[in-house]
C-alpha cells in the first residue's frame, strides 16, 4: 500500500442538496470529490457548494484550503469569519454555527474523526 496520495479532486463524486432541516437560507447543492479514505475516519478531497447557508455541528477535525469563491463561518459563540480563495483554516470538533457560502466556492479538505 502506497504512503503517498494525490488530492486533485479527481475521486468518486457525490452531488446532493444540503439537508432541508439544516438550511438557513437559499437552496445550496454541494459536490464532494473524495480522493482519499482510510479506516472510515480519515478523508481528503475537494468540496464545492453554491450560495446559501446551513447549520453545522462538527464532530471531526477539518483542514480547509479555499480554491475558489468565498464563505463565512458564523460560530454560535463568536464573531463571523470570512474566507476566500487562497485562505486556509482548521475547524475543530465541537464547532457549531452556520456555514454561509457568499460566492460559489470550492475547497480542498482533509478531515479526521476521532
Amino acid at each position: 500500500m502506497t504512503k503517498l496520495h494525490a488530492v486533485r479532486g479527481e475521486g468518486a463524486t457525490e452531488t446532493a442538496p444540503v439537508a432541508a432541516d439544516r438550511i438557513v437560507e437559499g437552496a445550496p447543492v454541494a459536490t464532494t470529490r473524495l480522493d482519499y479514505e482510510r479506516d472510515g475516519k480519515t478523508y481528503a478531497g475537494e468540496w464545492s457548494a453554491g450560495v446559501g447557508a446551513w447549520r453545522v455541528a462538527y464532530e471531526e477535525f477539518e483542514f480547509c484550503h479555499m480554491l475558489e469563491g468565498a464563505c463565512e463561518l458564523v460560530p454560535d459563540d463568536a464573531a463571523p469569519q470570512r474566507y476566500a480563495a487562497g485562505d486556509s483554516f482548521v475547524i475543530e470538533p465541537g464547532f457549531k454555527g452556520v456555514w454561509r457560502v457568499l460566492v460559489p466556492m470550492k475547497k480542498r479538505f482533509f478531515m479526521r474523526y476521532d
